[in-house]
């Protein structure tokens, strides 16, 4: 076995939540054995038993009732807390003191900081609102806003009274918004008058009034005016970034006048809540199950799947994977990078309920320059830092080097997910940002608004590896047959239900697209589509989207394989493989997006493949290198390989809205170099 990155200290494993949790486990008489393999198989032997206590111990508010574990005989019928009644937002609103609920910084700087009581207050306000509008439980309301407090606010409203939130960014486009919000039938939707990205403003009002006049459901339109219309702070002459599906005509820095009366019933925000006083806020106690969010997949294959979640599902996950996972304690200040696009926004409002700070950024992590998270980092005492594998490869390949320049003193833990971290992204964050840090690599996703595998802060970092499955969610790596694999290569597949499972699909009566989404592969077993490995520490290497695989020589490839061996290249940016389908077999393309200044000439690409061959395979060498200049991305920064390869042969890419990006498929399209 190869030799830990990082190590907890006794001191830090002794304070771990994890700790702290098992020794309440052992006061009631459980008895989960040593080490942390053994309580994860606990956890799955006696679920009911496993729940009920993390229910307890985490101060879950509401009446639990007496049933913790209904099984049916199909996973979708297994009921957890079947009698119980809980609110969500009452759940993230029990602290009412001075202390920061949320700190929101933007391009432009501190934005804006709300107290518990205040945010409290607010909630109490946008409730009576929505009330007036006649707001009832299984009602929706969409948001289209960039990350501010008010978007926390009405989550919060909404939740308290049963209603059910969807949410999506302002950079989307009107077809992106009305291919989600248009399925759910929304009657509020709450908006934003614009939104800056990389030193520029992006007047939104158009956009926000082509998507009500196209939900004929919405009957009040509620528009939140962005606090920083002028120019960024310090942004000077720096050419400015263009958001992924922005409206690039545009004109910079300028603010679109606009009546919100204008809009089809239409309404200011402050107006909106202007004629209520702060008031006692009537939590409906509701049952376990009672819908929460719709979320979206992201329907680069189709239309998006509207994913139906409970609200208790959601609870119990969120605070499971936040305080036993990532080790978040009263009082920390948790941040992560994230769009309303993207289902960790949801996991980071869920914050709240463990009495600590959300901190919230709203505007581009590299504008001006990559240490701007870094900024915030020390100005808000963070202690958790939430991003993504681009980031942090990102500030790799630029030469930052936040250790340097940056004290991160309240800083413990490092989390990333959207993508695998690869080895040298690990190694990076150890030596550049912060040496004694748990960086916690997790992954899971919008089906299940949670996480499978994840961080344990009370386990070494191996670099490269997800330390384990988590608590309660019983991961298995299957073969193409359907049998559990100790070692190797094969499907991420979850073999008993979970708390936040979804509902069912929108729309989707009898269920039937719902099953044979997560469970037609292997009839009773959840089918995640993530091609993972174990490895001989107990972690797990996730190899890309088992759909996305390559079969070269009959054997299966992950694409993310690839992508860390050729993405190690100094003059490779990133790059993207696809199986392209011939007379004679299938071969694989791998397309390159060389770095600024570089052109893929034969010499890179004889280095290529000399370096596939050498740390990956001879299997791994491609038929063909390709120079692309963009790769297309999902609005959550994830490459899209199946969206590439439909354009590879000619088919539709369904839903192109979906993605951050769309017009890099062109580069992709009728190349002569594939038709040889």
């Amino acid at each position: 076995m190869h030799s830990p990155i990082w190590k907890p200290s006794r001191a830090r494993r002794n304070a771990a939540n994890l700790t702290a949790f098992r020794a309440f486990l052992e006061r009631r008489g459980h008895d989960p054995g040593d080490g942390y393999e053994a309580l994860w198989r606990w956890s799955l032997a006696d679920q009911a038993a496993f729940w009920d206590a993390f229910w307890d111990w985490s101060g879950v508010v509401g009446d639990k009732g007496d049933a913790v574990l209904e099984e049916g005989l199909e996973p979708t019928q297994t009921r957890y807390f079947s009698g119980a009644r809980l609110n969500f937002a009452e759940n993230l609103l029990q602290r009412t003191d001075s202390g920061p609920a949320i700190i929101a910084y933007s391009e432009s700087g501190p934005a804006q900081t709300l107290s518990w009581a205040e945010l409290r207050d607010l909630v109490s306000r946008v409730v009576q609102a929505m009330q007036d509008e006649g707001i009832r439980p299984g009602d929706r309301v969409a948001l289209l806003l960039p990350n501010l407090p008010e978007a926390i606010a009405a989550v919060l409203a909404a939740a308290s009274l049963g209603a059910i939130t969807a949410s999506a960014s302002p950079d989307f486009g009107v077809d992106g918004v009305v291919d989600r919000f248009g399925q759910i039938a929304p009657r509020l939707l709450i908006g934003i008058d614009g939104y800056r990205y990389g030193g520029r403003w992006y007047p939104a009002v158009s956009k926000l009034a082509g998507v009500a006049a196209r939900l004929p459901s919405v009957e009040r339109t509620v528009v939140v005016r962005a606090r920083h219309p002028g120019p960024a702070a310090g942004t000077g002459s720096r050419p400015a970034a263009t958001p992924p599906g922005a409206d690039r005509s545009a004109r910079p820095d300028a603010v679109a006048p606009h009546r919100s009366a204008d809009l089809p019933g239409g309404i200011d925000f402050a107006d909106f809540i202007a004629p209520y006083q702060p008031a006692r806020i009537p939590f409906a106690r509701l049952p376990f199950a009672h819908p929460l969010y719709i979320l979206f997949s992201s329907g680069t294959t189709g239309p998006p799947k509207c994913i139906v979640h409970g609200a208790g599902g959601v609870l119990l996950q969120h605070m499971k994977e936040q305080q036993l996972h990532a080790d978040v304690k009263a009082d920390d200040r948790v941040f992560y990078f994230t769009t309303l696009g993207w289902m960790m926004w949801n996991w980071l409002v869920s914050i709240l309920a463990s009495r600590a700070t959300v901190l919230l950024y709203d505007g581009s992590p590299s504008f001006p320059g990559h240490e701007v998270l870094f900024d915030f980092a020390d100005a808000a005492r963070m202690t958790h830092l939430g991003t993504s594998p681009r980031y942090i490869t990102g500030l790799r390949t630029s030469g930052a080097r936040p250790r340097k320049s940056h004290a991160l003193t309240s800083l413990r833990t490092v989390l990333s997910t959207g993508s695998p971290l690869d080895a040298e992204g690990f190694r990076y964050v150890y030596e550049h940002v912060k040496r004694d840090v748990h960086l916690a690599s997790v992954s899971g996703g919008t089906d299940l608004c949670a996480c499978f595998v994840g961080g344990l802060p009370t386990r070494p970092v191996f670099a490269g590896e997800i330390q384990g499955p988590a608590l309660g969610m019983a991961v298995e790596v299957y073969d193409d047959e359907g049998r559990p694999l100790q070692r190797g290569k094969g499907e991420l597949v979850c073999t008993r239900p979970f708390p936040s499972m979804p509902l069912g699909f929108w729309g989707d009566e009898g269920g039937k697209r719902y099953h044979e989404t997560y469970f037609r592969r292997f009839p009773g077993v959840w089918h995640h589509g993530d091609y993972i490995e174990t490895t001989s520490s107990g972690g797990y290497v996730i190899h890309g989207r088992s759909d996305a695989t390559l079969i070269v020589a009959g054997v299966r490839i992950g694409t993310a394989e690839l992508y860390r061996v050729v993405e190690a290249l100094p003059e490779v940016r990133e790059a993207i493989a696809i199986g392209q389908r011939r007379p004679g077999g299938t071969r694989m393309i791998l397309f390159v997006r060389p770095r600024a200044g570089t052109i893929l000439n034969a010499p890179l690409r004889a280095r290529i493949r000399a370096t596939l061959r050498k740390r990956a395979s001879p299997r791994h060498v491609p038929a063909k290198i390709l120079e692309v200049s963009d790769i297309p991305r999902t609005r959550s920064g994830k490459i899209v390989e199946l969206a590439v390869r439909a354009v590879v042969h000619g088919e539709e890419v369904g839903n192109r809205q979906a993605l951050a990006n769309p017009e890099a498929l062109e580069q992709f399209r009728n190349r002569p170099e594939l038709a040889t």
